[in-house]
């Protein structure tokens, strides 16, 4: 299960200034511990969170029990349980850091974070997939490294009709995955001999009324 860090917290100051009116469909994609699907709540919207991992789903059930809110919270694979369904928000923040071993599917905790050799991997599927969705006026808000090209992100959203921008960011140190990483990024040629932390950016879509 993933932990809030430092990705969660600008995504969640980017819901902040979003208006989420009572009653607004939410759909928190990789919940987590729920903690975003939490925060949408107490704002009085109707929140669906979504994990494929057995663990964090436990754990954003418990935590919206706790709480004393009506959040559900369903396990999938991204978009697979709410097929056939349309929100007026999309909060994602999805595996996004490149990988080595982007041969082969990632395992255990590392889904929370392995992405594929660009960390496009999950990337992509929701760029592709978020804008189908979203309701007319409807806001995607996603959070990834700028490390996995969050040009190619808003360009995709772009194609798809959205109206899409970079709106949030923010430099941290780099994590323990990223520091066992920092050779193998610059090998790449995803990070520059002069960079030494990692650059988080949120992107915001929206479909046209």
């Amino acid at each position: 299960m993933y932990a809030p860090q430092e990705d969660t917290e600008l995504l969640a100051a980017a819901l902040a200034d979003e208006p989420v009116a009572p009653g607004a469909a939410v759909l928190d994609v990789g919940t987590g511990s729920g903690a975003l699907a939490l925060t949408a709540a107490r704002r009085g919207a109707r929140v669906t969170a979504v994990d494929v991992s057995r663990r964090a789903v436990c754990a954003a059930r418990l935590n919206a029990l706790r709480a004393g809110l009506p959040v559900e919270v369903v396990r999938g694979n991204l978009f697979e349980p709410v097929r056939g369904r349309s929100f007026d928000l999309v909060l994602a923040n999805p595996p996004y850091v490149p990988a080595p071993t982007a041969h082969r599917p990632p395992r255990g905790a590392a889904r929370a974070w392995d992405a594929g050799g660009d960390g496009r991997l999950v990337l992509d599927r929701i760029c592709l997939e978020a804008p189908g969705l979203l309701r007319p006026g409807g806001v995607l808000l996603l959070v990834q490294s700028a490390l996995s090209d969050a040009g190619a992100t808003v360009d995709c959203l772009r194609a798809a009709g959205l109206k899409a921008a970079v709106t949030q960011r923010q430099r941290i140190a780099f994590g323990p995955v990223m520091r066992r990483r920092v050779e193998w990024l610059r090998e790449r040629g995803l990070l520059s001999p002069a960079e030494n932390d990692e650059e988080l950016v949120v992107v915001r879509a929206e479909q046209p009324v």
